[in-house]
């Protein structure tokens, strides 16, 4: 059996990325310090690394996108290395309201890759972000505004961000088969027609990532989310019921 196997086809081109990396520590002590990644991409390198070998961190305890640090025999890291800065951004919050699609857009239109922004956190009176070091002055100096509020943005070096912890409701269903749109239509309480226009409208990720076949087929572990719906887990695949229909249990993100 081979390696890519244990993986989707989609997915093959990371997992030899992550083969590279790991070689490179193992047999020319090299450490490699990644970008964000989300935690389908955390899974992968924790099914390809001996646990000594990789640490991941995204600037504080409970982040869920985190860099990865792929180390050589003996080293033991340290915060610093992840090379991590939390900014903080102030607005007029009487005034106006920013969701985190609308903050992720303003960041996304600076002209820099998604992987360089970590976590994401909007708090009642000023929203947190987690991004790579390198480029933590950059967005001091450009970010300016979040659709129509205006923005202050500083280092918030020094201060101690505690993230909620995520809250899942676990229930059972059952389900026609085990295509995206079926999950999707159970797990939402919504019709299998509105999920297909969600999928095909680029609305719709599994693992992190967008989805636009309705046939797409989903695994036990898998994470889903659709636009103004949330998301869910598929926690088990539990055989089909005498009807023929698959049961699963799955968790809803409250």
């Amino acid at each position: 059996m081979s390696i890519y196997d244990h993986f989707r086809p989609e997915e093959a081109v990371f997992v030899d990325r992550v083969i590279e990396w790991r070689n490179s520590a193992e047999q020319y002590y090299k450490m490699k310090l990644t970008d964000f990644l989300d935690p389908r991409e955390q899974q992968i390198i924790d099914a390809l690394m001996p646990d000594e070998a990789v640490r991941f961190y995204g600037g504080a305890n409970g982040t869920e996108r985190r860099r990865a640090l792929i180390l050589p025999p003996y080293y033991e890291p340290n915060v610093a290395d992840f090379q991590i800065e939390v900014l903080r951004i102030q607005y007029a919050t009487k005034f106006f309201s920013i969701e985190h699609r609308q903050m992720l857009g303003a960041l996304m239109s600076l002209g820099l890759k998604r992987e360089k922004y970590g976590d994401i956190f909007i708090g009642t009176d000023e929203i947190y972000l987690f991004v790579a070091k390198e480029i933590a002055d950059y967005i001091i100096m450009n970010l300016q505004s979040v659709g129509k509020a205006k923005v202050s943005v500083s280092s918030a070096e020094g201060q101690r961000i505690i993230l909620p912890a995520e809250e899942w409701t676990e229930k059972n269903g059952t389900v026609s088969s085990l295509r995206v749109d079926a999950l999707l239509a159970e797990m939402f309480n919504i019709s299998r027609q509105k999920t297909q226009l969600l999928i095909k409208g680029g609305l719709v990720k599994v693992n992190w990532k967008v989805v636009e076949q309705p046939s797409y087929e989903c695994f036990n572990g898998d994470v889903l989310s659709a636009r103004g719906h949330g998301r869910a887990k598929i926690l088990s695949i539990d055989g089909k019921s005498k009807r023929d229909k698959w049961k699963i249990m799955y968790g809803l993100l409250k």
